[in-house]
């Protein structure tokens, strides 16, 4: 069963990467939290935050690439963070993210619950749950490209899904479609098209950062790429600018057809999955099956998350075995390129803490707390870790015509990508440190101490600094 060369296979082709990166970030966050943003901040302010957050995201997605095409690598950027700035870094990157990613698939498989009892209520959610977890490991468990594939397909169906979403909305607003003309006055209606001032933007970021997590899989999959120099680029910019129209258009239309203020966006959470934006717009439009479409689109979106979830988290441990950060076995490959004990660990996670949200429900929001601001986290040392790749590199006598790729505006775009991460961070629930509510700091920002206590762990027991400039490896590696 096992790969003597330990090496992941290099199955992914460029339409591949784009989909699995644009298959992440495209999810519940527009299909259905979007109606909170606008609710929140109003039509302009949701447009603002999600346009700046787009900006940050096509930053740190070009600092990933630079990286990602010199040494592209299978769980790239605790890699890099481990090469570039300090091992402790990279260790608590790395772990932190597996984690989360981990949880993350737990959460998706209890969502597929939530989503098929739209249809069935009554039937038992659990099967649903184990259902969708079955599909997931069955896709993981074959070759790359079938991962690859299915991510690509599921992940049309979500872009045409989009497109039929923004033909309609521009009809109905025009008056072609719905019965009457809407035009743009919902952006003009009573305190529109900012609700909130700055305070409700920097609160929307959050919204819009979870939304956007996801992007950073290209460089996840950069290491099984069939060709990392050429397709790792042009699926950075492709996934920026479909996200940025996407979101942006789908969020204009939106708040054009559903003034700020009606009840049906105050009702968008994220785990409101049959109270979605689209499906009202649909509706309005006078498309009678428009909640059916949507929810199993919703669906969709879902189990698209969960594979992408499996796939990262699987392609991160098996990186942090690699460079010593985990028990060897887990560095092990089948013949088919898969890491199946890092994929068997990864399963055994999401499954215990699937199995806690029916048997302790307590714990099983511990755990999702724990992991809520870990992608955040990742963010923040991926700037950090291309900050210090491009200084050393500089430094170290190289010039930039030598990259394969490099990203434009340094030291701008890094710089952006913290101060906007850190602002993230701090505003998931700023109110609690106000009334000085413990709990509630604790549940909101246990990330934060965890990733602390790795990366001061691992530097104590193993004695590590950060790395000289001039000792960074910049080098470029093939794999």
């Amino acid at each position: 069963m096992e790969n003597t060369s330990n090496d992941v296979k290099r199955g992914l082709k460029s339409r591949h990467i784009s989909m699995i990166a644009l298959g992440g970030s495209i999810g519940t966050g527009l299909f259905v939290a979007s109606g909170s943003a606008i609710s929140k901040a109003g039509p302009g302010g949701a447009l603002v935050a999600y346009a700046l957050m787009g900006i940050m995201v096509y930053f740190l997605m070009t600092s990933l690439g630079e990286m990602a095409t010199n040494m592209p690598v299978s769980g790239s950027f605790a890699a890099y963070a481990s090469k570039y700035v300090d091992p402790a870094l990279g260790f608590a990157m790395g772990w932190n993210y597996w984690f989360n990613w981990a949880i993350t698939v737990a959460v998706d498989i209890s969502t597929v619950a939530l989503v098929m009892r739209y249809w069935l209520p009554n039937f038992p959610s659990w099967i649903w749950s184990a259902i969708a977890l079955v599909i997931i490991l069955g896709i993981n468990l074959m070759s790359v490209g079938v991962f690859g594939e299915t991510e690509f397909w599921m992940s049309v169906i979500k872009v045409v899904t989009i497109f039929l979403f923004l033909g309609i909305g521009v009809l109905t607003i025009l008056g072609i479609m719905g019965g009457h003309f809407v035009g743009l006055h919902n952006f003009t209606y009573k305190k529109a098209p900012f609700v909130g001032g700055i305070p409700a933007i920097i609160g929307v970021f959050v919204v819009a950062g979870f939304s956007f997590q996801g992007t950073e899989l290209v460089g996840i999959s950069a290491g099984e790429s069939e060709d990392p120099h050429k397709n790792v680029p042009k699926a950075i910019h492709e996934v920026f600018w479909r996200i940025i129209l996407f979101y942006i258009l789908a969020i204009a239309v939106i708040a054009a057809i559903i003034p700020y203020s009606s009840s049906q966006l105050l009702g968008s959470g994220a785990q409101d999955v049959a109270i979605s934006p689209f499906t009202i717009v649909f509706q309005r439009a006078g498309l009678a099956a428009a909640a059916s479409v949507m929810n199993a689109v919703i669906l969709t979106s879902v189990i698209s998350s969960a594979n992408s979830g499996m796939y990262a988290s699987t392609r991160m441990l098996y990186s942090l075995a690699q460079h010593g950060f985990a028990p060897k076995i887990l560095g092990k490959t089948a013949k088919n390129g898969i890491p199946m004990y890092s994929l068997l660990v990864t399963v055994i996670v999401s499954l215990l803490a699937f199995i806690s949200s029916i048997f302790g429900p307590q714990l099983y929001l511990w755990l999702v707390a724990a992991s809520g601001l870990t992608g955040f986290i990742a963010w923040f040392g991926i700037a950090i870790s291309h900050y210090r790749f491009r200084r050393a590199f500089i430094k170290q006598g190289h010039h930039l015509d030598e990259l394969q790729y490099h990203a434009k505006w340094f030291p701008f775009g890094p710089a952006l990508c913290l101060i906007l991460c850190i602002m993230v961070i701090i505003g998931q629930n700023p109110s609690a440190f106000i009334h000085f509510d413990w709990q509630e700091i604790l549940v909101t920002y246990m990330s934060v101490p965890l990733a602390l206590v790795l990366y001061f762990g691992y530097k104590i027991k193993h004695h590590t600094c950060i790395i000289p400039l001039d000792q960074v490896d910049v080098k470029p590696h093939d794999r």
